[in-house]
């Protein structure tokens, strides 16, 4: 079943949307903004590791098997379950991100799953940033990074990323799936830029070690909940993108991660930004 419909953000383009959707990793941060803005929009089911108060297909992702049943009647998936510190050791990111995600793409094709968006990570091309800082967050740096450019992993996590975003390459190209790569950037579920807790939280491989660094980091990394939901939904109604690499901020006064091709691309119109 194909309907028309308008987000909470007012985003429509009056085409049609993909109604049946399931995400993966729904109770996490950018799940529950996905099920509070898109959920009036989309047919919305969820799998998660753990039972929540809301429905939900109880599983871990890395059993095959055991996840099957949620891809059912399923038009899309939206994968967002993983282990999701940079500093995730490596028998985690095995099981979460290797594994589970491989089996959440499989189980998707069995389903006969028309498209998939994948959370990705800015982390696939981190160690752009990891070199650049700090001079990188400045206002004036003109350094920018598009979907074009060279992966360069600043972590296994950002490995585990990067292997999603090539596995994704391959059920486009040898299954005919829709695939959409949002390589997203600093997400919290305060949804405060300037929140002292949401700053306390920058990835320590960077060692930004004063509240000032890590404040001016997120000027150019952060993305609102609304914003994210709105180019998750951009994904699931473009209708003739068969594959994408995106990045996912806000309307940022600094912008090292070009979110031009977003835009172009999907239509995506960030309609927040991180104070200057």
């Amino acid at each position: 079943m194909r309907e028309t419909g308008t987000a909470r953000d007012g985003s429509s383009d009056g085409g049609p949307v993909i109604r049946r959707v399931l995400i993966t990793g729904a109770e996490g941060t950018i799940g529950t903004a996905l099920r509070e803005y898109l959920g009036d929009r989309y047919a919305l089911s969820a799998l998660t590791k753990e039972s929540q108060p809301f429905p939900s297909h109880v599983a871990d992702i890395s059993d095959l098997d055991a996840i099957l049943p949620a891809f059912d009647g399923v038009e899309a998936v939206v994968h967002l379950a993983a282990s999701p510190a940079v500093e995730t050791p490596w028998p985690s990111i095995l099981q979460n991100n290797l594994i589970g995600t491989y089996n959440v793409f499989e189980a998707a094709h069995r389903a006969g799953v028309e498209r998939v968006v994948f959370a990705s990570s800015n982390h696939v091309i981190g160690m752009y940033e990891f070199d650049g800082v700090p001079d990188i967050y400045a206002l004036d740096d003109p350094r920018t990074y598009d979907h074009t450019v060279e992966i360069r992993p600043d972590s296994l996590y950002g490995v585990s990323k990067a292997y999603g975003e090539a596995l994704g390459r391959y059920y486009v190209e040898r299954h005919g799936m829709k695939v959409f790569c949002l390589r997203i950037g600093s997400v919290r579920g305060n949804d405060d830029p300037l929140d002292p807790e949401m700053l306390a939280s920058s990835p320590a491989l960077l060692d930004l070690a004063t509240e000032e660094e890590r404040r001016v980091r997120m000027r150019a990394t952060w993305q609102s909940r609304r914003d994210i939901a709105q180019l998750v939904g951009r994904c699931l109604d473009v209708p003739e993108v068969t594959w994408a690499v995106v990045y996912g901020i806000s309307d940022n006064p600094r912008q090292f991660w070009d979110i031009s091709h977003a835009r172009d691309l999907l239509g995506y119109e960030p309609q927040d930004g991180a104070p200057e």
